[in-house]
């Protein structure tokens, strides 16, 4: 049987890549929230951009019934923190950066003169002892080729300055996404594919959609947790990123048995509302999308949370994008999975009804 048509195009691709290889650490989302919205702008009737920065682009906004499809924006990072008298740089995490993988990244220092190139750099095997292999928080940093701390300050660096790592987009064996920050500006190219492929189907839907792209995510939550209150939805479906739990040193009998190429997640757990899912579910059954299935704890850990506890309750589901290496700078999810994914959000919405009932008891 022929494999169907990519709904992703060469245009769209170099819409990713600019999209992904722009920094937007959390807090500092602007720059990637302008290029996002300039993408969906020929999409949407209207756009909301809220006091922290999360971005929405919206469909029949004058529909008192209202669903969201949501990603978020933001990217781990870094915050300088310390400055040695000697000009060494010393950080804190935004998000949940690993210090197990920075030494001997590239890094760029953003300050208000502009990007400073910087390292993280790491004695010498030869020089190293046993017990001072390890990379620790408190034993990274950075070189930026400075020998004071006045000179690192000429440049224009700062406590509080954030630090994001150089390693950029590529496309690896012509069937895999990579680069840093797929968690989860890939939701957002995703949810910006939706609102494409209903525009040029010319779908009309019979409620307001928000495609809405959420800022600091990485630090709890917090751009869902506002905007939802703007919004007041009465439907969510959330996408993020699982982790894929093939490779080696991932123990399926904690993390499940996920793969990237097998299609998008759905999770089951007290956050994703039954009814909502059973219709997701129905969906990827009728137009035989592929789907793997994950049991989450008490929380997803998502902005599915979010939405799900806001506004006395919404309707809230999570469609996730198996990935390798999360919080790396390799990051990697499958082409497929990501086509899946927006035909999968793209089929429920047209089968969407207006006021449709998701009770929790029908």
């Amino acid at each position: 049987m022929p494999k169907p048509k990519s709904f992703i195009n060469k245009k769209s691709e170099v819409f990713l890549e600019k999209y992904l290889n722009n920094p937007s650490p959390t807090g500092f989302e602007s720059e990637g929230q302008k290029i996002w919205l300039e993408y969906i702008k020929p999409y949407i009737d209207d756009t909301i951009i809220d006091t922290y920065g999360t971005a929405v682009g919206v469909i029949n906004p004058s529909a008192k019934y209202k669903v969201v499809i949501e990603a978020h924006a933001d990217e781990i990072s870094w915050f300088v923190h310390y400055i040695t008298n000697e000009g060494f740089i010393y950080l804190r995490r935004n998000g949940g950066s690993d210090h197990q993988i920075a030494p001997s990244k590239r890094v760029n220092i953003h300050t208000k003169k502009g990007i400073v190139k910087a390292v993280f750099g790491w004695p010498a095997i030869h020089t190293r002892k046993s017990k001072e292999e390890t990379p620790k928080s408190d034993n990274i940093f950075l070189d930026c080729g400075c020998k004071t701390k006045a000179e690192v300050e000429k440049l224009g660096v700062h406590v509080g300055c954030v630090v994001t790592y150089q390693d950029e987009f590529m496309i690896l064996n012509k069937s895999n996404y990579v680069g840093r920050a797929l968690d989860n500006r890939m939701g957002g190219f995703i949810i910006a594919e939706v609102a494409r492929k209903l525009k040029e189907n010319k779908i009309k839907l019979p409620f307001g959609l928000y495609i809405t792209n959420a800022v600091q995510e990485e630090i709890g939550l917090r751009g869902a947790q506002m905007i939802a209150e703007h919004i007041q939805p009465n439907v969510a479906i959330v996408t993020d990123v699982c982790h894929d739990t093939q490779t080696p040193m991932i123990k399926k009998i904690v993390e499940g048995d996920l793969a990237c190429g097998k299609g998008p997640v759905l999770t089951y757990g007290p956050a994703v509302q039954n009814n909502l899912l059973d219709f997701i579910i129905s969906n990827a059954e009728k137009n035989k999308i592929p789907f793997q299935r994950l049991a989450a704890s008490r929380s997803t850990g998502t902005d599915t949370d979010a939405f799900a506890y806001s506004n006395a309750g919404v309707a809230s589901a999570l469609i996730s994008l198996p990935l390798r290496y999360m919080h790396t700078t390799v990051e990697m999810c499958a082409k497929s999975d990501v086509e899946a994914v927006i035909n999968l959000i793209y089929n429920c919405l047209v089968n969407l009804k207006n006021n449709h009932n998701f009770n929790y008891i029908k």
